[in-house]
């Protein structure tokens, strides 16, 4: 399956199971963190971009003083693909690394 493949509902379910902090939002999944201060928000920010980059596929992304909120769908298919939830996963490690909840 292409990772731009859009998601069953069966495996979005699954992806969510793995990824707690996560909500479903229509046909997108959003996540909102606090960072310790408003250098490691943006630290955050930084790591993500560079993440994202990487696999061709940008989040939406909200800052607001340390607080941050991240949107992703693959707006090409219309829903979530294995893109989203892989790029959430790497949110989440950039969260982690920075002590954000």
């Amino acid at each position: 399956m292409s990772n731009r493949a859009r998601l069953s509902e069966d495996e979005i379910t699954g992806a969510l199971a793995a990824l707690p902090h996560w909500a479903r939002e229509g046909d997108a999944i959003a996540r909102t963190a606090d960072a310790p201060d408003f250098p490691a928000a943006i630290r955050v920010v930084v790591a993500v971009a560079e993440q994202a980059e990487a696999l061709g596929h940008h989040p939406d992304v909200d800052i607001r003083w340390r607080t941050l909120r991240f949107v992703l769908s693959t707006h090409s298919v219309g829903g979530l693909t294995a893109l989203d939830v892989d790029l959430a996963a790497r949110i989440d490690e950039a969260l982690r690394a920075e002590s954000a909840v």
